[in-house]
């Protein structure tokens, strides 16, 4: 986990495993010396080291949630997401290796329970995007059913990068531009097939943080299929798939989609 996607796997998973959940979300965190507790609702972040000297945290989770809440219309979470930060790499190990065993290890981690959840982390300079990840995707699943892994995953990298880096500037477009020169457009539809993590490498989680933009930023029926395809699902209620739904609105959603991002790439 300590390489970041461009140069390997992807870095930080999320795990839904209920025997899991049910060991980690039982009680707090046992063997952690934690040393301060801020309630930032929905949050309640708890570390080992005084949150005074990183008030850069509460800042980011307070403009996370308020972006994340903006941007997707999500609803507020009817429980708790707890957020707990180790002091140092070697007690964030010892504890998942505790609680864990068996998982492989990632810098940062959230647990599904459903509803809730968890969000494991440790104090590094990568903590702000692990941090913007990782809570990403406990808001979406707190509000959400059964979201696909390539929209799960493609919304946390979309959110996990700074507010100036998020649309303009972003590690991902250099590859879906030279992609597009070669004439290769990414297959909503192929995305759509993918079901587990391992399935997913750099190129999906490009391709998926692609789709995401394109369904934020694009023309407007675009982005009112993702609104309403986010209400059926908010719902519980069975959705065509995103890519049909795209289809049957604009038949010529990839070339729009390679249209948009070569627009994107002309702005200053």
């Amino acid at each position: 986990m300590a390489t970041r996607r461009q140069n390997g796997p992807p870095a930080r998973r999320w795990l839904s495993s209920v025997a899991v959940a049910l060991a980690v979300l039982s009680a707090a965190p046992a063997g952690a010396a934690w040393r301060d507790t801020v309630v930032l609702p929905p949050f309640i972040c708890r570390a080992e080291f005084p949150l005074a000297e990183q008030a850069w945290i509460k800042d980011e989770l307070t403009r996370l949630w308020s972006d994340v809440r903006g941007t997707l219309a999500l609803e507020p979470p009817r429980r708790t997401i707890d957020i707990y930060l180790f002091g140092d790499v070697t007690t964030y190990r010892r504890y998942l290796e505790t609680v864990m065993p068996g998982v492989p290890y990632r810098r940062a981690l959230f647990v599904d329970a459903g509803r809730g959840g968890r969000v494991f982390a440790y104090l590094n300079r990568e903590l702000a995007v692990d941090l913007r990840h990782e809570v990403t995707h406990a808001l979406l699943h707190a509000d959400l059913h059964n979201l696909p892994l390539w929209l799960d995953e493609g919304l946390a990298e979309y959110f996990e990068a700074s507010q100036p880096r998020r649309t303009w500037r972003h590690a991902h477009l250099p590859g879906i531009d030279e992609n597009l020169r070669q004439g290769l457009v990414p297959r909503l539809a192929a995305l759509e097939q993918l079901q587990a993590l391992r399935e997913m490498g750099p190129d999906e989680y490009r391709d998926a943080w692609g789709w995401v933009h394109f369904l934020l930023h694009g023309p407007e029926p675009v982005h009112a299929e993702l609104r309403h395809y986010l209400d059926n699902l908010r719902a519980g209620r069975t959705a065509p798939p995103l890519s049909a739904r795209l289809e049957s609105r604009l038949p010529d959603v990839e070339a729009r989609f390679a249209t948009y991002f070569r627009q994107w790439g002309e702005r200053p």
